[in-house]
């Protein structure tokens, strides 16, 4: 006989104890190869079948084919107790601890712009002014006419105003508000008119587009105090009480006496908006007798509000939608 019971058995057991000790599924299918593949002693003991008298081949052929199954069971065996170990192991690597705070996902936000105008309108909102909205497209008439704009001011040149068609452009100011509120309304009242405007401007601090606030005041009693007291309060709900303001004479078609607000930012004055007493004249095309009541009105952009408020140097960055920068003015 080529070989004995008892070498087949030392095979067996020598080999089991190899399949019990494999560490990984890799090295299993490695071992499985080395013992029971073409070049194994088990697949040379079969070999050898062939050359057995008749009546030991069937003996033998039964003793190998055990010998076989057991180390396909034993492999079998093995390579799920890896495969149970492997899933194991990535469950602890990966395992969520659910005693830990959860993940915050970012959050979006209204835009400064937006911000900033609401807070500006609240503002006024609580010492009792309306709120009034007009067309971003109107007349001629009633966004320079109305306003006292002579035939021949610069304003009404291609160069500084956006024409649409005829006599219709877009707005330069939300003063075209002022008209359409007071007309047709007896004092005294209060509005503040938000929205956007547009001009021929673009550096730093300006662009083509930007958003601007007006608010203007009518009644027998009221003055120039009045207005300044109005924008020093104002000035210090935006900005602190700290807030440093100053007025220069100026001229505007549409107040009489005018003013320009400067606002001390960076140490230095940076032109915040314009304001005085309504002309006579507006008052008396919105159908008002300026010998009975007068008011103040006064403007800003609202653009330039939030870049003083969130310190931003360049206007633009408000309107490239880089959400970087957005997400800082929260």
């Amino acid at each position: 006989m080529p070989f004995t019971a008892a070498e087949v058995e030392k095979l067996v057991e020598d080999a089991e104890s190899k399949i019990g000790s494999c560490s990984s599924l890799q090295g299993l299918t490695e071992l499985r190869s080395q013992l029971m593949g073409k070049k194994s002693e088990l697949s040379g003991f079969l070999r050898e079948l062939g050359s057995l008298p008749k009546e030991q081949r069937e003996l033998s052929g039964q003793l190998l084919n055990a010998a076989k199954k057991t180390l396909e069971d034993a492999v079998s065996v093995r390579r799920d107790a890896l495969q149970e170990l492997s899933r194991s192991q990535s469950l602890q690597r990966h395992r969520t601890d659910v005693t830990l705070p959860g993940v915050k996902f970012p959050s979006g936000s209204l835009h400064p712009v937006t911000l900033v105008e609401r807070d500006m309108v609240n503002f006024f909102q609580s010492l009792g002014y309306s709120i009034e909205d007009g067309p971003e497209v109107d007349t001629d008439y009633n966004n320079f006419g109305a306003l006292n704009f002579p035939d021949d001011h610069p304003a009404r040149d291609t160069q500084d105003t956006f024409f649409v068609s005829g006599d219709q452009v877009l707005r330069t100011h939300t003063s075209n508000v002022q008209v359409r509120a007071m007309r047709g309304k007896t004092p005294p009242f209060r509005f503040v008119a938000p929205g956007r405007v547009y001009r021929h401007d673009l550096d730093p601090t300006h662009y083509p587009m930007f958003h601007q606030i007006e608010a203007f005041c009518v009644g027998s009693d009221v003055t120039f105090a009045d207005l300044k007291g109005t924008l020093y309060a104002f000035a210090r709900h935006l900005f602190g009480a700290d807030v440093k303001l100053r007025f220069r004479a100026h001229f505007f078609p549409f107040t009489e006496p005018s003013a320009e607000m400067d606002f001390w930012w960076q140490d230095r004055w940076l032109e915040w908006g314009g304001c005085g007493m309504i002309h006579p004249t507006v008052l008396r095309n919105c159908e008002i007798d300026p010998q009975k009541y007068q008011g103040f009105a006064f403007g800003m952009g609202i653009d330039r509000t939030a870049m003083l408020k969130f310190g931003i140097p360049n206007i633009h960055r408000l309107f490239e939608g880089d959400i970087r920068i957005l997400g800082q003015l929260k």
